[in-house]
């Protein structure tokens, strides 16, 4: 590891108060949200104290220093992701990104690639979260196109044994997790990409628990869609980014201000991406922050990030598994997988489980973790996630450890 965690841990005011009776917190719940730096706080702060106006829209000094700092903030994702600042689109989080390309296929001309019939298909995992399932489902729905997806091994992997038969010439969009929120499963996108382009077919990809987390270098990666929420990569809430390299050939998903060309009283024509799918006053201080998250990773390295999470989670998993009743769902090791850990302890229910981990200062998610089709492949109503970020450490697991020991004490 070659930064500091205890360092690390002083750039996040959160992490000096105490909860339930004066006990350290110990935030093991990165994967629904991560915790904020100073620098991004002050930042989305900063932009309302000095900076605030709409962006794109006045002459005025206000305006245009909005507009350079939202501007700005574009620029600092496309750097983080390897893209270019217009193929990068900001939305309220990576939920509405994936819906955008859901809604914006289904406003897509007949004959466009982008359209799709009944003689179609659309292309899922069995592990994704409802954010990058629901909206194919209902675009299905409503084109009358066919929905398939992978199946998910007993050890938390894809199965691609059955790749051509599942990805044919008939499929139009294959949309995917990078790494399951649930299972920690980092997917193997080579051949998946590498066969959707075969047939002709776009590969919408869920980064939520990727970008955060590792190095993403969008052209290495081969998808033509890329989504992910500002609000798990220490960013404010309420930003999100959606990048692809073929936004000029999508139609738009939200219509009205600054996202036009000319208006008369009948019709409209578009602006270019990434303004055709920006309509309205966007998040301009979330963006801003985001920005200035972005400008915090990087300063890391993200490949140190990632080192230390892979270490990290091995000393997770190895401690769990030497407690008594307890099952890791997923992935029994580090080999191509995150520091999502979702686990079972005997017969306590994981939501009892959470609140003797919460009443202890262990904050982790309990539930199905928004992935029911996942759960029910698995057996499980629900699972005990622990999530791990930069500014966790080998305490953070030695207290989830004891909690968990102190849990089974409790329900005897």
């Amino acid at each position: 590891m070659s930064f500091d965690v205890t360092k690390v841990r002083k750039d996040f005011p959160i992490f000096e108060r105490t909860i339930r009776d004066g006990k350290k917190l110990v935030y093991l719940d990165s994967g629904a949200t991560s915790q904020k730096p100073l620098s991004v706080i002050e930042a989305e702060s900063n932009f309302y104290k000095f900076t605030n106006a709409a962006v794109h829209r006045g002459a005025h000094q206000l305006a245009e220093e909005a507009t350079d700092s939202y501007e700005g903030a574009r620029l600092k994702v496309a750097n983080f992701l390897g893209a270019k600042e217009e193929e990068i689109v900001f939305t309220k989080n990576a939920t509405e990104s994936l819906n955008l390309v859901a809604y914006a296929m289904g406003n897509a001309q007949p004959g466009s690639r982008f359209a799709l019939t009944s003689k179609d298909q659309i292309v899922v995992t069995e592990m994704e979260h409802h954010a990058n399932l629901i909206p194919w489902q209902q675009l299905a729905a409503r084109t009358g196109a066919e929905l398939k997806w992978f199946e998910v091994t007993p050890e938390g992997r894809l199965d691609l044994s059955a790749i051509n038969s599942i990805i044919t010439e008939n499929t139009k969009v294959v949309a995917l997790t990078h790494q399951s929120n649930v299972l920690g499963t980092i997917n193997p996108l080579e051949a998946i990409t590498a066969r959707a382009h075969e047939v002709g077919a776009v590969v919408v990809l869920d980064a939520c628990q990727s970008v955060p987390h590792m190095p993403i270098d969008v052209k290495k990666l081969n998808v033509d869609f890329l989504a992910f929420s500002g609000h798990k990569a220490l960013g404010p809430t309420g930003v999100g980014v959606l990048w692809s390299s073929v936004f000029e050939e999508l139609p738009p998903f939200l219509f009205g201000g600054s996202m036009i060309e000319t208006v008369t009283m009948t019709s409209a024509t578009w602006a270019p991406a990434p303004r055709k799918f920006e309509a309205g006053v966007p998040n301009m201080a979330q963006a801003v922050g985001l920005g200035a998250a972005l400008d915090y990773l990087t300063e890391i390295g993200m490949q140190s990030i990632f080192d230390h999470e892979v270490e990290l989670t091995g000393y997770l998993m190895n401690g769990l598994l030497q407690i008594p009743e307890l099952s890791i769902v997923g992935p029994q090791n580090t080999d191509a997988r995150g520091g999502s850990v979702s686990f079972t302890v005997g017969h306590i229910h994981p939501h009892d489980l959470g609140q003797y981990l919460d009443s202890q200062g262990v904050a982790v998610r309990t539930g199905h973790h928004c992935a029911w089709p996942l759960t029910r492949k698995l057996g499980v109503p629900a699972t005990t996630r622990a999530s791990l970020y930069l500014y966790n450490d080998e305490s953070d697991c030695d207290a989830l450890f004891a909690a968990i020991t102190g849990a089974q004490k409790y329900f005897a």
